[in-house]
Formats: structure tokens, sequence, C-alpha cells
């Protein structure tokens, strides 16, 4: 029996575009699970340069990581900043409800 091999697979080798990097944020949101928001936030900021979002924000590169893994909790403000940072912007619209 031949042995399967299977390639590495991370998320941030497909986040070139900023409409790649939109898509993926609006479906964590879409999802509505604050870790998984956390975690593409994460992932878009591997994806962008985690030592320059640290010089942006302020935070320490190992804050990000810790702010943003799927275990971290960061406040309202602190994922504001690092939005911000990393050029996004937060917006809210009306709840659609299902039929």
């Amino acid at each position: 029996m031949k042995a399967v091999k299977f390639s590495r697979y991370d998320t941030v080798d497909y986040l070139q575009t900023e409409e790649e990097i939109a898509a993926y944020l609006d479906a964590a949101v879409e999802d509505g699970d604050p870790a998984l928001i956390a975690a593409a936030l994460g992932d878009i900021a591997r994806a962008r340069n985690i030592s320059q979002l640290a010089r942006d924000t302020g935070m320490s590169r190992e804050g990000i990581y810790r702010a943003l893994s799927g275990d971290g909790n960061p406040s309202f403000a602190t994922v504001m900043k690092i939005a911000n940072a990393l050029g996004l912007r937060i917006s809210f619209r009306p709840a659609t409800s299902s039929p």
C-alpha cells in the first residue's frame, strides 16, 4: 500500500489580495464566533507581517499572537487597534431575519 502524502496547509498562503482578506474576514464574522473572528484577524496579521503590525499598534508581537489566538479574548479596543493598523474598517449593518 502506497503511503499517502499530505502537504502543509496554511490559510495565510491564500490571503494575498484585499478582496481575499475581506472575504475571509466576512466569512468569520458571518459565523458569529468571537474566537473565530480573532483567529481570522490573526491569520490576516500573519499574512501582512506581524512585526510591522506590532510597530504600528505599539503592541508586542507576543501580545498580538496571544490576543488573536483561539484562546485569546481581546478587548474590542484591541480588535479595533489591530483592524485599523491592518487597514481594515469594522462596520455594522442590520441583521437580516430568517423567513
